[in-house]
């Protein structure tokens, strides 16, 4: 099994470089990065754990900067986003981002797409909110269109692109209706998200992969309904905090890759959470 990681760098905690080359040299396979652009003082919307929001949630780096970095220092660390705030970008801006780091990368990035879940961030983006999982599967199609190798339009309900000559292309190659990076969604376990996954993406990235014995028989339903090859879904469980027997589980289900969280800290905190990692490595 694959062992990635994902931590809220900021300010404050250990730097993408730093981080990038001990996750490298030790072994693990991957560094995943969260998105939030800003978080409004004023703000209805509940923390989805439950509890104040912590505050690295309003100091967040941006991730396609940081994974630049870190891309920039190591030659096999997997690089993604968990998870990249769609509905809150110009999906043509993005497409660029995105194309530009899996071609510097060498094909490492993996796109974790998310629909967001604080209202007020959204909104400050214009963001129509009871239509964000219909925008964000509206802009992925645009930003597959100007990944394709030819020229490609794209009209949808939300935007739309001419045909365009839009390089570098990302690395990674075309795979049934999938242009582009790897690209995995996250979201709560339901028969509409799943249609989403096995229309247009690659796989699942179920936050703490609770519940997986009973939601991954369906997925998989909806996946061999949308005629994909049952071998090529990818199921990620993401943000875990790690035990012997939860990993074993996750195998034991068919789970190739997992990603384990960080304490979003210094440097010395860090170091000492990787080196109780290393077990499972």
């Amino acid at each position: 099994m694959r062992i990635g990681t994902t931590i809220f760098l900021t300010d404050r905690t250990i730097t993408p470089l730093r981080l990038a080359r001990e996750l490298e040299q030790r072994g693990f396979d991957g560094l995943y990065l969260p998105e939030h652009t800003h978080i409004p003082v004023s703000r209805d919307t509940p923390y989805p754990m439950g509890g104040e929001l912590p505050p690295e949630y309003g100091r967040t780096l941006d991730p396609f900067v940081a994974l630049a970095q870190a891309a920039a220092v190591t030659e096999r660390l997997t690089l993604g986003t968990g998870i990249t705030l769609v509905a809150q970008h110009d999906p043509i801006d993005l497409a660029k981002q995105i194309a530009t780091l899996d071609h510097l990368s060498g094909g490492r990035f993996t796109l974790g797409v998310g629909y967001g879940w604080n209202v007020e961030e959204a909104a400050d983006h214009g963001v129509d909110w009871p239509a964000r999982r219909a925008l964000v599967r509206d802009r992925l199609a645009l930003m597959q269109a100007l990944w394709a190798d030819e020229p490609t339009a794209y009209a949808g309900e939300f935007g739309s692109v001419r045909a365009s000559h839009a390089h570098p292309k990302p690395t990674q190659r075309p795979r049934g209706p999938v242009t582009g990076p790897r690209t995995l969604i996250g979201g709560a376990a339901g028969p509409k998200l799943f249609a989403h996954i096995a229309e247009h993406t690659d796989g699942w990235l179920p936050i703490g992969g609770a519940g997986l014995a009973e939601s991954l028989p369906k997925l998989r339903t909806a996946w061999t309904a949308a005629n994909r090859d049952p071998n090529h879904l990818q199921v990620v469980p993401y943000a875990v905090l790690p035990t012997p027997g939860k990993l074993s589980h996750y195998a034991d289900l068919g789970i190739e890759e997992v990603v384990l969280q960080l304490p979003p800290a210094t440097e010395p905190e860090v170091m000492r959470t990787l080196d109780a990692y290393a077990k499972f490595l």
